[in-house]
């Protein structure tokens, strides 16, 4: 039986056929090659970051760390125990005495300083909420350390017995309490730091 054999069709001869067929499909790919803009490379744009640093005024710093002298001075009484127990304490308050002196000589120096760090800067809105809030912090601990004073005048512990072992134990707590909240508030608002003292700082929050 005698093979057939089929001729190859080379190149140009099915250009020829695919042109014979489709005779618009090479105009159409002509002209969109042709429409087709040149697209320049684009290289990437870097934004530069720019970082805003806004210190607290040294004012408002100076203002927000002398509000805490009303606590801490009204807070020296609860001291008197650790004081008698420890003379050699004493000697590191030895350089406030001038500045204490000068505020127990002023008539009813509590109520004065309290009034005028609350009425004069807390409820002053030229101050800024920095200043304001450590203000307001102050005055509610001053308030807070008034408490255990009161509570000693009604029930009357006495000078023995295990009451006023209870009562020597309360004022040694509130005094290093208190000295340690006058030592913290002081350093962070000379840094332009905002202090938050336990309890304190969500009660003053909420005045502000």
């Amino acid at each position: 039986m005698a093979s057939t054999s089929i001729p190859l069709l080379n190149l140009s001869a099915k250009t020829s056929i695919r042109a014979a067929l489709f005779p618009h499909s090479s105009a159409i790919k002509s002209r969109h090659h042709s429409s087709l803009p040149f697209l320049p490379s684009k290289s990437p744009k870097f934004t530069p970051i720019r970082m805003s640093y806004n210190p607290t005024p040294a004012t408002d710093r100076l203002i927000s760390a002398v509000a805490y002298t009303l606590p801490f001075f009204n807070s020296l009484q609860y001291g008197r125990f650790l004081f008698a127990q420890y003379p050699a304490l004493g000697f590191a308050f030895e350089p406030l005495l001038p500045i204490l002196g000068l505020y127990r000589s002023i008539p009813h120096s509590s109520f004065v300083a309290f009034f005028a760090l609350y009425l004069g800067v807390v409820r002053n809105p030229s101050f800024n909420h920095y200043v304001r809030f450590n203000s307001m912090q102050a005055v509610t601990l001053d308030v807070l350390l008034v408490v255990p004073l009161l509570i000693q005048r009604i029930l009357s512990p006495g000078r023995s017995g295990i009451g006023f072992k209870i009562m020597v134990w309360s004022h040694n707590g509130l005094f290093v309490f208190s000295v340690l909240c006058f030592l913290y508030s002081v350093v962070s608002c000379l840094l332009g730091r905002t202090p938050h003292l336990p309890i304190v700082a969500d009660a003053a929050g909420r005045q502000i």
